[in-house]
């Protein structure tokens, strides 16, 4: 039977003693994960159900993830924007309404509107998981708010002082109340509307 750290073929070695962790076993393990959340939610979730869904030993799921949380938040954090640039249109509206796009569709995935109200009432119990969270979630965003924001300063659409986590708090809580609490429909121009007000709120506000 095949391990997990069985080595490629070819010339190559791995390094004495290092696992090498094959592709394969770590999809496995993920769309397991996909079926376990499904199947009965994030508090309920178990690394040995999941590795027994995966066919796997609980062993290879440790050699990936450290815990449960760590597995589940590396899958959100696959469908958040980490890594993306930030919009560049060319105005403010243009780049909320861009941002906005690019959170609709992160939101709207399955994995992210089941698994995230999960995270966040675990986070509100353990001061641990709820940075965590917010390191992995909230910290590319707030990036990319900061990137918009400053741009938009600079072409004289918002005062130069306006806070990044503000503008992210007014550009994204409604849309997360409405596709992740309220489990709403997005109407025909609803982003477009959205980033209307949320530019027209940024210019308006003195922090």
């Amino acid at each position: 039977m095949t391990t997990d750290a069985t080595p490629p073929p070819g010339p190559r070695r791995a390094p004495a003693g290092a696992a090498v962790l094959r592709e394969d076993v770590t999809e496995a393990i993920r769309a397991a994960v996909f079926e376990e959340l499904a199947a009965v939610g994030f508090s309920r979730m178990s690394i040995e159900a999941v590795a027994r869904r995966a066919g796997v030993g609980k062993t290879a799921v440790y050699r990936r993830w450290r815990s449960k949380l760590h597995l589940v938040l590396d899958l959100v954090s696959a469908f958040a924007v980490q890594g993306l640039p930030a919009p560049d249109t060319g105005s403010l509206h243009g780049d909320l309404r861009a941002l906005l796009e690019v959170m609709a569709h992160v939101l709207r995935h399955p994995v992210a509107s089941q698994v995230i109200p999960d995270l966040l009432v675990e986070a509100a119990r353990n001061p641990e998981i709820a940075q965590t969270v917010r390191d992995v979630l909230l910290r590319s965003e707030t990036e990319i708010a900061g990137e918009v924001v400053r741009a938009a300063a600079a072409r004289g659409e918002l005062p130069a002082d306006t806070d990044p986590e503000r503008a992210l708090d007014l550009v994204i809580g409604p849309l997360y109340w409405r596709l992740v609490v309220v489990r709403g429909d997005l109407p025909d121009g609803y982003l477009d509307d959205l980033a209307r007000a949320a530019a027209a709120g940024l210019a308006a506000a003195r922090p």
